[in-house]
Order: structure tokens, then sequence, then C-alpha cells
């Protein structure tokens, strides 16, 4: 096989026919509704091949054109699925067929979110040569395996924004991933502007890790980001953690600290020693307050509660204040996600509990899924791509070991835990929190060539998945990656060809 699509497609036949030329006036042809994918499409083949596509509103097979078509009657894609996540797409919706051959190319599918995965698939179909721009002749018949396939990124210890962020957007398209999850509040920083609350900005968003410079979304770069994401198929779901990882919010209200004197700025990177505390008048409008202007700003279905590392706190007082949090997540009309301790709080049907750290005591995320919550897997030693590749890695983590692009690849999340049904887990995220990070070049390292194999784990069913098929084809993807300017590491694992 000479074609290099990541992830791997449930169906890919290759013609041994010519392949399709992208001249000067190539058309680019679809209707209304899939004018978005289109105007993406056309953007992305322009920035590779130097040539511009029209795009037109028009139906019907012209010679050597492009063809985006929605098409309410396709069949539906060999192979099945673990379960669709509620609130994203689901697996029909982002199911597409792509036919290629020397007279034109058409996309079909049934709903606008498979047109924008198939455009990722042509734009990595695209090569570059002497006879100019082409596009092999193929056939695609592809859906995902998980709804949810996400990547969450941590822009408090220290802050990366739009311009940061788009391009981990567009990375996050190429590969097929449906969210970012953006950790924006924890001990160093609060990182978006609330409208009832703006002190926590003010006071609580200059600093970072080491005293770096900090940053803060404002209304409309939040807006523009979320508009970004959607524009290409993407949901983001904002977390602000609590009850625990709050330094910045006490540092920012007083009244959120016994005494009442607000709490100094910190710096460092330990976890585990800034709380809420229930009794305090405050807390319950802070929680309420600080969740009802998020949802507001964000149209996507989820919000985060965080929920993770409270190691100085009784676990009833725990329990009332995830269950502050997460009612207010629910009155706003939102779905609650939170990390893997809120399992132990008894947590109402439908929430997503983000699993973390295996060595965790199953018993309670069991208990939860019994009673209706569902399971997003992000085990630390698979899918936590902030922890260094190896010893010599100059960037990065290493409390839970070391995470090579094979360990990234060679696991199914539905099958992590034994003890939880498969059905309960609604898919995979990736993880990077920013201790050592300051640059994209930073994270981009850090998430290249990594995060394409944690894509596969989520989209590509396990049956057809296989390791050395995948660097066979990752190998050809440093070209993608270089093209749109983003750094990457020459991990060993792979045998590299451009």
């Amino acid at each position: 096989m000479t074609v290099h699509i990541v992830p791997a497609p449930a169906v890919l036949v290759e013609h041994p026919t010519a392949p399709l030329l992208l001249r000067a006036g190539t058309r680019l042809l679809t209707c209304e509704a899939g004018l978005p994918a289109a105007a993406l499409l056309a953007e992305v083949l322009a920035r590779a091949t130097g040539r511009a596509l029209e795009v037109e509103v028009a139906q019907g097979p012209v010679p050597g054109a492009l063809r985006l078509e929605l098409d309410g009657d396709l069949e539906p894609v060999p192979g099945g699925a673990v379960g669709d996540a509620p609130g994203l797409a689901t697996r029909a919706q982002e199911a597409y067929r792509l036919d290629v051959d020397s007279d034109g190319l058409l996309l079909r599918a049934r709903d606008l979110r498979g047109l924008l995965r198939g455009a990722a698939t042509v734009r990595q179909l695209v090569e570059l040569g002497g006879d100019g721009a082409r596009i092999p002749a193929v056939q695609v018949e592809d859906a995902p395996h998980h709804g949810w396939r996400g990547l969450s990124i941590d822009v408090a210890r220290h802050f990366f924004g739009p311009a940061d962020l788009e391009p981990v957007v567009d990375l996050l398209w190429l590969y097929k991933l449906d969210v970012l999850h953006l950790h924006l509040t924890d001990d160093q920083g609060w990182r978006i502007d609330l409208p009832s609350r703006p002190e926590l900005v003010a006071r609580s968003s200059t600093g970072a890790v080491d005293g770096d410079p900090g940053g803060a979304f404002d209304g409309q770069t939040w807006a523009d980001l979320v508009a970004y994401a959607a524009d290409r198929g993407i949901v983001v779901v904002p977390e602000i953690d609590v009850p625990g990882h709050v330094n910045a919010a006490l540092h920012a209200c007083g009244d959120l600290v016994p005494g009442g004197e607000p709490t100094p700025e910190y710096h460092g990177i330990d976890v585990g020693f800034s709380r809420l505390t229930a009794e305090l008048p405050a807390t319950s409008a802070f929680l309420r307050d600080v969740f009802t202007d998020l949802a507001e700003l964000t149209p996507g279905p989820y919000l985060h509660v965080g929920g993770d590392e409270v190691l100085t706190m009784a676990h009833e007082e725990y329990v009332d204040l995830v269950g502050q949090a997460a009612a207010a997540v629910r009155a706003a009309d939102k779905l609650v996600v939170g990390w893997q301790e809120v399992a132990t709080t008894s947590p109402a049907p439908g929430t997503v509990v983000q699993v973390w750290d295996l060595r965790q005591d199953p018993a309670p995320l069991v208990e939860a899924v019994q009673g209706g919550a569902l399971v997003l897997m992000s085990p630390a030693t698979r899918a936590y791509l902030d922890l260094k590749y190896d010893a010599t890695t100059s960037l990065g983590l290493d409390w839970a070991g070391h995470v090579q692009v094979h360990d990234a690849y060679d696991w199914e999340p539905a099958a992590v835990l034994p003890e939880v049904p498969g059905h309960a887990v609604v898919g995979v995220e990736a993880a990077v929190f920013t201790e050592t990070l300051r640059t994209r070049d930073d994270l981009m390292w850090m998430l290249l060539p990594r995060l394409p194999a944690i894509a596969e784990v989520g989209w590509t069913s396990p049956d057809a998945r296989d390791w050395a098929d995948f660097r066979r084809r990752l190998a050809r993807h440093p070209a993608l990656w270089s093209a749109d300017g983003n750094a990457w590491h020459p991990s060993a694992q792979i045998d590299w060809l451009g």
C-alpha cells in the first residue's frame, strides 16, 4: 500500500489507475449546506499546493472537479462502534465515503461533520510531484469507532492563547479528533474572564509557573476560538477545576478563604494544597456564578468541573462541593464531566467520568457506571502527552513513567479496566499539562508524533489497527507537520521518510 492515511479508515481500496491532477482552474463543487467543508478544504489545499480552488454551489458531475455532497441515504459504513457520546456527533453523522479517479473526486456524507472528516482525508492524500499536485485513485469508506476523541490542554500553568491553539485545532481536524478540552483554571492562574467575577482575571491571570508571563481569554477571543473549532467539527469543553486546584481563585477572592485574607500568588507545580470551603457563605455563590457564566459563553454541550487531587478535605465536604458544581452545570442545561475522583460522589446518570490514574481503586467507578455514569479514558501511562518520551527528553515530567509512540498506540480504551463494561466507555482523550511547556513549539513537540497515535486509537476499530502498518503510514506525515510550521519529535520508533 502506498497511501498514508491516519487514522486508518474502515475500508481503503487503492486503484492502480492514474491519479486526479489538481490543475489551475480545478473546481470544487458542493451544495449550500456543504459550503463550510468545501471552503475549509479549498483553504488547506491552496496552502498545500499553491493553487486556488474556486468553490461553487453546483450539482452533478463535472470532469476533473472535486465534489462534496450531502446524501441522507448513504448506506452505513462497515464495522461497529463502542458507542456514541451524548451531545457529540454520532457515528453515522461522522461517516463519509470518498471516491477518487483521474476524472474527479466525490466525497459524500450524511452530515456536514462527515464532510469535514472526509476533507481531512483528502488533505492527507494530496501528493506533490514534478507534475504538480495530485490525489491517488482510491475508494475510502469510513466512520469512527469511539464517539469522544479529544485532547485536553492545560492553559493555566502556562497560558496558550488563540495564536497557539488554532494550529492545535487544525491538527485535531487533520486527525479526526472532535473535542478540545481546555483546563482553564488552577493554582497558578485563572484564564477566562467571566462577567460576574471580573476580579478573577484582574488579579489572577498575569503569572504562570516559574513567574513566566500569564494571560487570559476575554469574551471575544474565547468566542472566536470556539467558532474556529466548530468550523472544523470540534467541540470545546471548558474546565473550571474545583474544589481543589483553586489557589488562583483564593488569591482573587478573599471571601473564599477562611479568615478573609487572599492567598499569595503561586508559581510552583505542587498539587493538592488548595481547596474551597463549603461552610463559607461565598462558596456556593462562587460555584453557581462561574459555571453559569461559563455555560453562557460556551455553546457546546459539556462543562468540566475538575474534581481531582483534593487531598486535604473530608469526603463529605468533597461530595457536597462537587455536587454543587455539577448542579450548577445541569441548571445551565449542560452535561457534566469530571476527573476520576468524582466517581466517589454518586454522580448523576449521564455524568462523564474521566479516568486518569489506574492506581486508584476502580470500585467507585464501577458503582458510578452502574448508576448510569459514562467513562472517558485518559490513563496517564498511555494518554498523558506531557510525560517524557524517554529519560533523555528535555521537556515534560515522568511521575507516571515515559510515554513513547508505541505506548500511546497499543491499547484499547474499552478494555483498560475489565470491571467497566465497554458500552459505558464513550471514548479517549489525550492530555497535556504544561508545567514545563512554554511555547507553541514545546507543545507541538510533545504532541507530535504521539497525538496521531491516540487519534487512531479513538477512530479506528481495534481489529483494523496494526502497529507496523501505523509506523509505515506515520513515517510520511512530517511533511504535513512541517508544511504547517509545527515542531515534532523524531522518535526512534518510527523510520521517518519525510
